[in-house]
């Protein structure tokens, strides 16, 4: 390991950076509570990257890299920790980026998640959506759950993750991570043998097409937990992900198993607290008898509406979800507009008034 890139990556563990970002002849970037900052180090040359490059990249993945000139892989470091990396060309030129992956896995209450993830991640069967925009935190509050399951239960775990980027030992239950690239050659491949490997929970790192979709909702017929993440915007945005998968000739079959074997879709948005410290606001749809008619009818745009009626069922929306941090003085009003799904109901809602699906005013 080459002494300068070990230093760089010491710096940011020690600074508390989320990401590293280094190319040639530029200086290299931290990320630090969301921001981009300049670190003094000497500026990397091309023939520098080029060695860090072929250093890090997994053997069994870089004849893909010579073909591709980009690939996800991760890899730890003794001292330091975990880090995810995707290495690619810009400009002809080789470069990294990278995150770093926290070496323990956060309880829910350190991620300041709403305590019904901790009961869905005890669910015993269904298919569970962690969605979220690239740097939501998906990552790691699905880790959160596979970790929950692990500390309570007596399960067998299977993942299949591209890169694997925590790691999990046996406690309670037994764990087996499969790196595609690595362990199996594909998603695909992964998949259609899971089946046959006895799991209880099968942890699906992307959800990225008709193939993945389909047998997650085949795994979780038969009774088994899914958990998987899809990169969506919201909550509506991630059941129409999912179903636009299929072919149109597919879509209303995929729609009844769909609705079927969904268990719920939790979409987190970052947002800075007061104090400057990062908190979730998470969207949540659990799967009641009304939201699987919504899916199996079409009817998906009225997802919003049933949410916003349903915080007894633990559902909640982004904007519900900003009113209550911002009630317990953990926002400020400012913050939770410019997350808000819809700003003006928001702000409408902040002076006591709440509209209705034909926004007329229901109360004051």
């Amino acid at each position: 390991m080459d002494e300068i890139f070990r230093s760089i990556l010491s710096g940011a563990v020690q600074a508390g950076a989320s990401d590293v970002h280094i190319k040639p002849d530029a200086p290299v970037v931290f990320r630090i509570e969301r921001v981009l900052v300049p670190v003094d180090v000497p500026l990397p040359g091309e023939q520098w990257m080029k060695s860090v490059v072929e250093d890090l990249v997994p053997r069994e993945l870089r004849d893909r890299f010579a073909v591709q000139h980009e690939i996800d892989f991760a890899f730890g470091l003794p001292g330091l920790g975990r880090f995810r990396a995707n290495a690619f060309q810009q400009r002809g030129q080789l470069t990294l980026a990278l995150r770093l992956v926290k070496t323990s896995v956060p309880t829910f209450k350190e991620l300041n998640l709403p305590d019904i993830i901790r009961s869905l991640a005890e669910a015993p069967r269904g298919i569970i959506i962690v969605a979220g925009a690239i740097g939501a935190g998906k990552s790691t509050t699905l880790a959160a759950m596979l970790d929950h399951i692990n500390n309570s239960t007596r399960k067998h775990v299977i993942t299949l993750e591209d890169p694997i980027e925590y790691v999990f030992d046996d406690k309670q239950s037994v764990i087996e991570q499969r790196e595609v690239g690595i362990d199996t050659t594909s998603f695909g491949t992964g998949l259609r043998h899971i089946l046959r490997q006895d799991p209880d929970v099968i942890v699906i790192g992307e959800m990225r097409d008709a193939e993945s979709a389909a047998a997650a909702m085949s795994a979780a017929n038969i009774g088994h937990l899914v958990i998987t993440t899809l990169h969506t915007a919201d909550v509506t945005q991630s059941v129409q992900r999912v179903l636009e998968f299929f072919p149109t000739e597919q879509r209303s079959y995929a729609r009844r198993l769909f609705a079927a074997t969904l268990q719920a879709v939790v979409c987190q948005r970052l947002v800075t607290a007061s104090n400057k410290a990062i908190l979730p606001a998470v969207e949540i749809l659990i799967n009641t008898g009304g939201v699987a008619k919504l899916i199996e009818t079409d009817r998906v745009e009225k997802l919003v509406q049933l949410m916003e009626l349903s915080a007894a069922d633990g559902m909640q929306t982004f904007d519900q979800a900003l009113q209550q941090l911002l009630a317990a003085g953990r926002i400020s009003r400012d913050e939770a507009l410019a997350h808000a799904a819809n700003p003006d109901a928001l702000r409408m809602a902040f002076q006591g008034v709440v509209l209705s699906e034909t926004r007329r005013i229901l109360g004051t």
